[in-house]
C-alpha cells in the first residue's frame, strides 16, 4: 500500500502539527507493505504560505498524490477532490470557536479549508475524544466518520538526563492569545517563583517576561526536568503534548480544568481555572505537596501515548480505505 501523506507542517511550524508528523514519520519507517510518499509545498515565508493555502492544498496536493492508494493530510486542510480515498487529520476546532485569536489570513481561509474538508474528507481522525465532540457540536460532522488517534510523546522525553538548574516553573507554548502566557506568569508571581517561558514567536501582540524562545528537544526535556512543574494553563487545546512531555520527564503538571487538558491529564494532573491566576498560583503549590503522587502518576499517563501506538492506528485506517 502507498500513502501519500502531507509533510507541509515540517516546514512551516516547530509546534505541535510538526511534532505529530515527525512522530508518525519515524514510527512508520520501515513497516512491510507500507510505502509513504512525502508530499510537500514550499515554506516558512509569507509567500509561500499565501500560494500553498490558496492553490497547493486545494488543488497541487491531490496532483502530487497521483498513484497513492491513499491520501493522509496531516493538518484540517484537504484537496478540493481527490481520487485516493482522503484522511483528514484535525487537531483542534479553534478556528471555528475562537476565530478572533487568529491572524486575519488564518482566520479566513482556515475556516474555509476546515469546512471543507470536514465535509469531502472519506475519514477524519481527531487527535482527542474532546476535538471529536466539537466537530460533531460545531460542524455537523457524524461521529461515526471520526476516529479518534491520540499524539505520542517523543522519546528524547524521559527521566533519564541532565536537568536544567534553578528555581523556576515552565511553561511551553506559541507567544499568541490561546496560550493565556499572561495568567501563567501572575500566577508563577504570585507563588513567588520565577518562571520560563519556552516557544516560538506567534501572534496577537503576545509578550511575557522570562521567554527563551525555541529551544532544541534535548534542552527543553532539561529544562522539562528542572522545573518545579509545568504550568500548562491554555485556553483552548485540541490536545496539549506537552502535558505528556513533562509527565514523561517525571515532573508535575498543573493545566487548564475541562476540554482536552484535562482529558490528556487523565487524572495525573493539578486541574485549575485557566481564568483566575489566584486558582493557577495555588495548583503550583498543590503541585508541590502532590510531587511524590503525581510523579508516576504522570510517568504511567504518558507511557499511554506513542507513535507506534498512533501509527497502528492510522495504518489501520488506510487499509481499510484503499
Amino acid at each position: 500500500m502507498k500513502v501519500g501523506l502531507d509533510t507541509t507542517p515540517l516546514v512551516q511550524t516547530g509546534a505541535g502539527t510538526a511534532r505529530h508528523v515527525r512522530g508518525l514519520l519515524d514510527a512508520l519507517a520501515g513497516r512491510p507493505g507500507l510505502e509513504v510518499q512525502r508530499l510537500t509545498f514550499g515554506s516558512s515565508g509569507r509567500a509561500a504560505t499565501v500560494i500553498r493555502d490558496a492553490a497547493w492544498y486545494p488543488l497541487g496536493l491531490a496532483h502530487a498524490a497521483r498513484g497513492a492508494d491513499v491520501l493522509h493530510c496531516t493538518t484540517m486542510r484537504a484537496p478540493l477532490r481527490a481520487r485516493p480515498p482522503v484522511v483528514a487529520t484535525v487537531h483542534d476546532a479553534a478556528l471555528i470557536r475562537h476565530p478572533d485569536v487568529f491572524p486575519a489570513w488564518h482566520r479566513h481561509t482556515g475556516r474555509v479549508a476546515l469546512r471543507q474538508a470536514a465535509r469531502s474528507a472519506d475519514a477524519i481522525v481527531a487527535v482527542s475524544a474532546f476535538t471529536r465532540d466539537e466537530l460533531v457540536e460545531l460542524l455537523g460532522v457524524p461521529a461515526e466518520r471520526v476516529r479518534v488517534v491520540g499524539n505520542g510523546v517523543d522519546p528524547v522525553f524521559t527521566v533519564d538526563g541532565p536537568a536544567a538548574t534553578g528555581d523556576y516553573v515552565l511553561t511551553v507554548g506559541t507567544l499568541e492569545p490561546r496560550k493565556n502566557l499572561a495568567r501563567a506568569v501572575e500566577a508563577a508571581g504570585l507563588a513567588g517563583i520565577d518562571v520560563r517561558v519556552v516557544g516560538a514567536a506567534g501572534w496577537g501582540g503576545v509578550t511575557v517576561p522570562g521567554w527563551v524562545g525555541r529551544v532544541a528537544d534535548d534542552e527543553l526535556a532539561a529544562l522539562y526536568r528542572g522545573a518545579r512543574c509545568l504550568v500548562f494553563p491554555s485556553l483552548y487545546e485540541g490536545f496539549g503534548i506537552p502535558i505528556l512531555e513533562a509527565m514523561a520527564c517525571g515532573t508535575p503538571v498543573v493545566t487548564s480544568r475541562g476540554g482536552a487538558t484535562e482529558e490528556v491529564a487523565g487524572g495525573a494532573a493539578v486541574l485549575v481555572d485557566p481564568l483566575d491566576p489566584a486558582s493557577i498560583a495555588d495548583g503550583i503549590a498543590e503541585a508541590e505537596r502532590r510531587r511524590v503522587d503525581l510523579v508516576p502518576l504522570g510517568l504511567a499517563r504518558a507511557a499511554a501515548f506513542t507513535w507506534a501506538r498512533a501509527a497502528d492506528a492510522l495504518e489501520a485506517l488506510w487499509r481499510e480505505l484503499s
